[in-house]
């Protein structure tokens, strides 16, 4: 008699196989299929593949962790493929009679294929209401009552099913994400030039800053004010928000001033007669920003030279350390590179995991180690790169050429590689004048296509899902 593995010992061997050959070992015979079914390889499969794919932040309903790999697999495979009907259905929605200015995301980012997956997005406009959307239906779940005035800006609160508008005047508002009601209000003094959502783990909160260069620190989603700092006297102020919420980076384009970093946790608990905690880092002409998103704080900034005759990219690692009289902020620079002479001054920027900075110049997308080594660059519209999106499993941007771009990344390597994939279309060059916006979450793709006549609709691509399809394993 040949001898047999034990079920322990045939669970090991298994933990070294990956995803195809465990379907090919479960056709062997009854117990092979029913070893290679265990819970702990397929979790420790998606741990591999997909390092946010932790439990703690999943809902997987009634999948099992076999069903998400295959049906994960799958969309990916979909998403990087963008066959037309086959792989995805593009949609057309209107609804709004001015254009619009802001869509953000409500429905959470978490990936599940139970059949209760559902994406939702919401929008403001120009013609004073806010709205939200049924993406793969392609229908307008409620709208508001009209505004005083244009609505300019959104940010939403997926965990909390909250969204947060802003209008041109600088009254904020409060709406509950699953009917439109209106729970709160905040005036500001003057029009508003940011918006950021904050969920910290202490309790979510709301920064706004104000054309006069102040920040406010609110409650969500009460809206109370928490604090109030003079920032730039009298100068449109940035914002953003690091990713674990406990930074803050505040700036004003092309200013002498140097931009500031505040610990949040002072903007929330303010010592009566003293100043938020916050550091000035010593650079200037300051033009964009972003964090490094798997790192906690790792701040990229795009600012002149000393000189000021080249841009630059510096690194900064931000900590908080505790000394007798409170809490200093330390502040370590890591790296910085000149861009190159020749380079239009990039208008957009990201970062993608911690070594990696993406910049949009022109029509063209280039991406950069923060050490300055020029991996890749791509020009594949014809016309200005009018918005850019950055997530673990991709990036997309939106041109004014009316087509959408979709890149995946493939991490095989020391740094990940970008490839481009395909392009999304618009409508009829005659009627619309380009996408303006382009966001995503993990099974569609929304985009905003401006038209001639000063309106917008929402354009969506949603991909097709049959449910875990062994032929996309890989």
């Amino acid at each position: 008699m040949e001898p047999r593995l034990g079920l322990h010992e045939l669970l090991h061997v298994f933990s070294f196989l990956e995803a195809r050959d465990l379907l090919c070992a479960a056709q062997v015979d009854k117990v092979w299929n029913e070893v290679s079914r265990t819970k702990e390889l397929w979790r420790q499969l998606c741990l591999r593949r997909w390092s946010s794919c932790k439990a703690s932040q999943m809902t997987l309903g009634t999948q099992t962790w076999k069903q998400y790999y295959l049906c994960r697999s799958e969309l990916e495979f979909r998403m990087e493929s963008g066959r037309p009907e086959k792989d995805f259905i593009c949609k057309a929605i209107a609804g709004h009679e001015g254009g619009i200015d802001e869509l953000a995301y409500i429905s959470t980012n978490e990936r599940r294929f139970d059949g209760q997956e559902k994406s939702v997005v919401c929008t403001v406009s120009s013609d004073s209401t806010v709205r939200a959307w049924d993406v793969q239906e392609g229908t307008e779940i409620w709208s508001s009552p009209l505004q005083p005035a244009a609505l300019v800006n959104l940010v939403t609160y997926p965990r909390l099913q909250l969204v947060v508008t802003v209008d041109k005047l600088g009254l904020i508002k409060v709406w509950k994400a699953e009917n439109g009601r209106e729970w709160a209000s905040f005036s500001l003094p003057t029009y508003s030039s940011a918006l950021q959502a904050c969920d910290h783990p202490e309790g979510p909160f709301l920064l706004a800053a104000s054309a006069e260069g102040v920040l406010y620190a609110l409650s969500v989603p009460q809206l109370q004010l928490l604090s109030r700092t003079s920032v730039f006297p009298s100068s449109p102020t940035s914002l953003l928000c690091s990713p674990d919420c406990q930074w803050v980076f505040a700036s004003t384009q092309d200013s002498d001033l140097g931009p500031k970093v505040f610990y949040t946790r002072s903007l929330l608990c303010l010592v009566e007669d003293e100043p938020p905690v916050s550091t000035t880092l010593p650079i200037w002409l300051t033009s964009r920003a972003c964090w490094a998103p798997d790192e906690t704080a790792r701040l990229m900034v795009m600012h002149r030279n000393n000189d000021s005759r080249q841009l630059a990219i510096s690194t900064y690692e931000l900590g908080a350390k505790q000394s007798q009289e409170g809490v200093d902020v330390v502040v370590q620079q890591i790296a910085s590179f000149l861009l190159p002479d020749a380079m239009t001054p990039p208008h957009l920027m990201k970062g993608h995991g911690s070594q990696l900075i993406l910049l949009v110049s022109g029509s063209e997308l280039v991406l950069f180690t923060i050490q300055g080594l020029r991996l890749a660059a791509f020009q594949d519209h014809q016309k200005p790169v009018t918005s850019l999106w950055v997530d673990q499993s991709r990036v997309l941007t939106a041109s004014f050429d009316l087509s959408l771009r979709v890149y995946v990344w493939n991490k095989e390597n020391k740094f990940p590689v970008l490839k481009s994939c395909y392009h999304l279309l618009g409508g009829s060059h005659r009627w619309a004048s380009g996408f303006t916006h382009v966001e995503s979450d993990s099974m569609s793709i929304v985009g905003v296509e401006a038209r001639s006549i000063g309106t917008s609709i929402l354009r969506s691509y949603c991909f097709n899902m049959q449910h875990g399809s062994d032929d996309c394993v890989n």
